[in-house]
């Protein structure tokens, strides 16, 4: 192996630049030619490849979302697309892809080694935090120190009103975020897909606190795969409770921006160092995880199909930690 070529794909998440920079400076250590690719899948099908030395990933460590810029690509679903990038993989004679991201990007990978015996190895980035293989992904801990920043300021003015307040982060289909914010933030109650939590459960909670003068409350709710689910619970907790003040907050897209904590720059370095040994290793199809510290390698297909069970340990600290379990009694 003597080129190798390094891309970011998807969702956009802190500490996507720190990988990158891990990737290229491992390469160079082992003495290979390493390229960016702009725009991931389109970048590989357009062939918008730049070579990289090591100064071009200076002071980037630092920086959210990707130098190498992200994009989601219609035409290399198609196997026509696939093939325009292999052709372009050949031209500049790239023996190993570094592929960051999440479910979608290793789809891709998948078949494009199935079709033209391209190897790649993966770094998950994504702040859901679910990919299967790994026990934490790159942007996770830096969302989740996004949202609880805003909740301890949106608990400020919960406080001074005398409000409700559901809070609704990112998790379409994972509740990691909403755990640990949860958690961290103090909060009454996590909604989470994983978790059939009713209106009741809510309510419930929710009489405990004014039983007990509770001046405020803060609900976490992952977004699931309802748009406006906090709002949709909010309204359904006004009917049967008119006199509680709620509001809603959707922090949306300001979780996957600013700069990467300090766990997620060594998570990625981890990673993109690790992506780079495994194709050197003869490695091929497998993601770059970190499971009870350790590196580990994780077939794609796994990546893809098997489900990241939530912790159940850390979705019970919530209700013990705010006196008597609803959801057990209902």
């Amino acid at each position: 192996m003597k080129k190798i070529a390094v891309f970011t794909s998807g969702g956009d998440a802190p500490g996507m630049n720190a990988c990158i920079r891990a990737a290229v400076r491992a390469g160079h250590y082992y003495d290979l030619e390493v390229y960016g690719v702009v725009r991931g899948y389109d970048g590989l099908i357009n062939g918008n490849f730049i070579e990289m030395d090591d100064r071009s990933v200076s002071n980037v460590i630092q920086k959210g979302g990707t130098i190498l810029k992200s994009a989601r690509s219609e035409e290399f679903r198609t196997p026509e697309g696939r093939k325009k990038a292999y052709e372009q993989v050949k031209k500049f004679g790239i023996d190993g892809l570094v592929a960051i991201g999440g479910n979608g990007t290793f789809t891709g990978a998948e078949l494009f080694y199935k079709e033209w015996q391209i190897p790649t190895v993966g770094a998950p980035g994504t702040i859901d935090n679910d990919l299967y293989g790994s026990d934490f992904t790159i942007g996770y801990d830096t969302a989740v120190n996004t949202c609880l920043a805003a909740i301890d300021k949106i608990r400020d003015t919960a406080d001074a009103h005398e409000r409700v307040f559901f809070i609704e982060v990112m998790g379409r289909d994972t509740g990691y975020i909403a755990v640990r914010s949860a958690i961290a933030g103090g909060a009454e109650m996590a909604i989470i897909p994983e978790d059939n939590n009713n209106i009741q459960a809510i309510l419930d909670r929710l009489k405990n606190g004014i039983s007990n003068s509770k001046a405020s409350h803060i609900i976490i709710v992952a977004e699931g795969d309802q748009p406006g689910r906090a709002a949709i619970i909010a309204n359904e907790v006004k009917k049967e409770l008119p006199a509680l003040d709620s509001k809603v907050t959707i922090l949306g897209h300001v979780q996957r921006g600013g700069a990467p904590t300090a766990a997620d720059r060594v998570l990625a370095s981890r990673l993109g160092l690790a992506a780079v040994e495994g194709l050197l290793a003869g490695k091929a199809n497998v993601m770059a995880g970190i499971i009870d510290h350790e590196i580990v390698y994780t077939p794609f297909i796994e990546t893809i199909t098997k489900r990241k069970p939530i912790r159940t340990d850390l979705v019970e600290i919530v209700p013990k930690l705010n006196g008597r379990n609803y959801k057990k009694d209902n």
